[in-house]
Order: structure tokens, then sequence, then C-alpha cells
């Protein structure tokens, strides 16, 4: 059988990791990447000798992308008559747009988290409701916040299972590089409760939760506080074990150093891990903690790059390459995630 070809339109913050992801894989094939101008993502793109073929979202773009030196191998409408799925990366709304045109081509495709749920026929966790996208057509991801919230609940829910979970988020306001925000020394509360909490239940039906979000001004990453409530007795040995040993879950200690988001950052670069990135989420060993038979801890978000190994896992769910654990377990291989 030949191997998927997958077309990633937008080469932004996300669409250049989920690039990277797709390049990664084995078992199918990045065809190329869609943009609408020289970026500066784009002009590093070019710099690089195009690793990625470009195409121009339409005609009228090329001129200005090789105006700027970068080579075009065509416009989108191209692209898209050579592969069979898109991984579409483009700003909230520009999705749903797009959405009617991978459908006159009959393609599938695979949203972002800041797209509405009604784009999709699932929305989708590679961990938590993998079976759901299966042969779907159009998958949403969860965004940054709930992949890694869902990544940690689901996996003590499997373990013990879980009734119902409260979470405080203390969130970055703006990616690295974003100079619109403009919100500085204030801390913004958002209505409880918060969207994640929301998207949590959507995805986990079985689990009752709420929470706060806090926008803070920083860049690098987020913190949440889970506090869950479990079905069974849970000691913090055997959570310690099940994070341990979720691929997707890294439990570091506050007293090695890892004491903050910009820790994690700093330690992912100091790895040599292209643009700082982590696909893991983080469990800081010493928040966890019990109320009764309630358990705490905290982990940390790295935004940028937490959502791509749940794509993966969307590309072979919807092109129903491979069952569940199967599948997880290809995309956690070819990312190199866990291999610690």
């Amino acid at each position: 059988m030949a191997k998927p070809r997958v077309a990633v339109v937008g080469y932004g913050v996300i669409g250049q990791r989920l690039a990277d992801g797709v390049a990664r894989q084995e078992d199918m094939e990045l065809a190329g990447v869609v943009d609408v101008a020289p970026t500066l993502a784009i002009r590093a793109l070019a710099e690089k000798g195009m690793p990625y073929k470009l195409y121009a979202s339409a005609k009228e773009n090329i001129s200005a992308l090789q105006d700027a030196g970068i080579p075009v191998s065509g416009t989108a409408d191209d692209l898209f008559d050579q592969v069979d799925i898109v991984l579409d990366a483009t700003s909230a709304g520009i999705g749903k747009k797009n959405k009617e045109i991978y459908k006159s081509k009959g393609l599938k495709a695979i949203f972002q988290g800041g797209e509405k749920n009604d784009v999709a026929d699932v929305f989708f966790h590679g961990y938590a409701n993998y079976e759901k996208g299966y042969g779907k057509d159009f998958l949403k991801l969860t965004s940054c916040n709930t992949t890694g919230l869902i990544r940690a609940v689901d996996c003590l829910d499997r373990t013990v299972g879980i009734e119902r979970v409260v979470i405080n988020i203390f969130r970055r306001v703006a990616d690295p590089g974003d100079t619109h925000r403009g919100l500085v020394d204030v801390a913004k509360v958002d209505p409880v409760p918060n969207h994640q909490a929301v998207d949590l239940m959507t995805i986990m039906p079985h689990v009752d939760a709420t929470g706060l979000l806090v926008h803070l001004p920083m860049t690098h990453g987020h913190i949440i506080s889970v506090f869950a409530t479990p079905k069974k007795e849970l000691t913090k040995e055997q959570a310690l074990e099940a994070f341990h040993a979720h691929p997707r879950i890294r439990v570091v200690k506050i007293a090695d150093g890892f004491n903050s988001n910009t820790a994690m950052f700093r330690y992912a670069r100091d790895l040599g891990n292209p643009r700082g990135d982590m696909y893991e989420i983080t469990v800081f060993e010493e928040t966890i903690a019990f109320s009764g038979k309630d358990i705490i801890f905290a982990i940390n978000i790295p935004q940028e790059a937490v959502v791509i190994p749940e794509t993966m896992d969307g590309i072979r769910a919807s092109l129903k390459m491979q069952e569940r654990d199967e599948a997880l377990a290809l995309t956690n291989k070819y990312l190199n995630i866990n291999c610690r």
C-alpha cells in the first residue's frame, strides 16, 4: 500500500510543527505546505533550502513569494490533487471556509483547536477517543491546554476511573514573538467554567469538570492545577507509576530545578529540540498531594508542540491506518517520544 500523502495548510506556529511531525512519520509522506505570503516562517523555510515544497494559497499570491526569492511549486489547488488528507493550521474561522474546498476535492481534513467544533465530524483526542475518529472525514483537535489536560486525566481514568475534576489554568497570554496582545502587569480572569473543562467533558462525558482560567503576561507554556476525584482508592505511588508509564507525560522534580514553565522550555532547548519544543506535558512530582481521596497535581503544557502527536494520531484514525494502540505507539516512535 502506498504511503498516504499529507498537505499542511498554514505554515505558522502550529503549521511548521505539523509539517515537521508528518515528515518524521515513516509510514506517511508530506506532499507540501501552503501559505499566503513571505512570512518569517516561509523566509526561514527558503533559507533552509526548502526542505518542504511550498504552494501558494492562490495564483495571485505567487508573485509576492517569488519576488522574495522563495521557490513556489504551484498553487494549493495543485497540491490538493496529490494528497489524501489536509492538516489545516490556518487562523480561526479560515478552516471552516477551507472545508468547502476540501469537500469539493474529496479530501479528509483535520482542524486545529481554534476552529469551532461544528467544523468536524468528531472532536478528537488520540488517547481518549481515538475510536470515534476512525474512518471519519473531518476531525478537530482539542486546544493545547485541553490536549495536555486530557492526557493527564485520561491516564488516571484508565488506572482507577475519574468522577470529577476541578482545574485552575494559569495561561500564557501570547505566543513568543506576538506583539499585538499588549497584556502586561495584569492577571485577567475568565468566567467559570473555562472552555477546557467543557471540552474535556465533550471528549470524556463520564467526567464532571469545571475550572477557572487566568491569563498571565508570559509567552512560554501554561500551568494547570488539577483537583480530581478518583472512583477507586489511589495512592501517590500508583499515580506516579501511571504518569511515568505514559509516553506523552514527563514526570519531573522541582528539587532538580524543574520549578517553572520556563525551566521546561530551557531544558527542551538544552536537549537540542528544534525551536525548544517538547511534545510531552510535565507533571511536577512535588505537587502531587491528596485531600481525602481527591488527588491534586500540577502540569506544564508546552503550547506550541503539544498537539502535534495527537494530530498524527488523527491522520492514522481518519485514514484507518491502524487501530488505537498500534497507532499511538507508532506516532510516539516516529516522534521519538519518551525514549529517555
